[in-house]
């Protein structure tokens, strides 16, 4: 369930109007609740067993040795792709056990663990669904403040810059992407994506309407279930 008083988010009622709902109004997560058939957890346990990100396709789905279940919900996966596919968009189904985490970890974490809004060049959005394991985590921009606006943190940036605030430091912030990552105010309320829900969330691009949704992946602790995740 979603909380209530999230103004950002908008519900829909079907994959048509996901698509066609423009983000407006301060309104840059767009929902589409569904209770998903099929043994999700099934097509996991069938999944070699590793560390990271196991990209799947439909060779791979399909040669599963699942029972019905499982099969329908292969189906369900490679529905929403199709869906996507057909609209020319280029959708990515994993399983995710861990994500690769930042080498050397500096002044600002630039992994996907982190709170941070995705960025294009030109109008773009991102699509989501986990449907299995840990959903993904959302922030409104009400409750989150750029860590590069953090004093302390911006203090250590310029430090790491080894120059002056200026207009080749802000290029710097940008080429580093230190400017889309956030940290949650005190009073935060990050809210689930949920398993199963359908989610097109708005980008940093030049021109957009509304501020991009803030969210990260879950962290994914030793011995819980890996996700199987849908992203565009």
């Amino acid at each position: 369930m979603l909380p209530p008083g999230y103004p950002r988010i908008q519900l829909v009622n079907s994959f048509d109007e996901l698509l066609t709902t423009p983000f407006a109004a301060g309104v840059n997560a767009l929902c589409w609740p569904r209770q998903l058939p099929g043994d999700f957890a099934e097509v996991v346990g069938k999944l070699a067993a590793g560390e990271g990100i196991t990209p799947l396709d439909e060779a791979l789905l399909n040669g599963l040795p699942l029972s019905a279940a499982g099969k329908l919900a292969v189906a369900v996966m490679l529905e929403d792709l199709r869906l996507l596919r057909e609209q020319g968009r280029l959708p990515e189904l994993n399983c995710i056990r861990t994500y690769p985490r930042d080498e050397e970890p500096g002044v600002v974490a630039t992994d996907v663990y982190s709170f941070h809004a995705d960025s294009a060049p030109v109008e773009a959005d991102t699509w989501l669904c986990t449907y299995h394991g840990a959903p993904s985590e959302g922030l409104r921009q009400e409750e989150a403040r750029r860590r590069i606006d953090q004093p302390e943190i911006r203090a250590a940036l310029l430090e790491e810059f080894g120059g002056e605030d200026s207009e080749e430091f802000r290029e710097y912030l940008r080429d580093c992407c230190y400017d889309l990552h956030y940290a949650p105010l005190p009073e935060a309320r990050p809210f689930s994506f949920g398993t199963g829900y359908l989610w097109r969330i708005a980008v940093d691009w030049p021109g957009s309407l509304v501020p991009p949704c803030i969210h990260r992946a879950p962290e994914n602790l030793p011995g819980e279930a890996a996700r199987l995740l849908l992203i565009s």
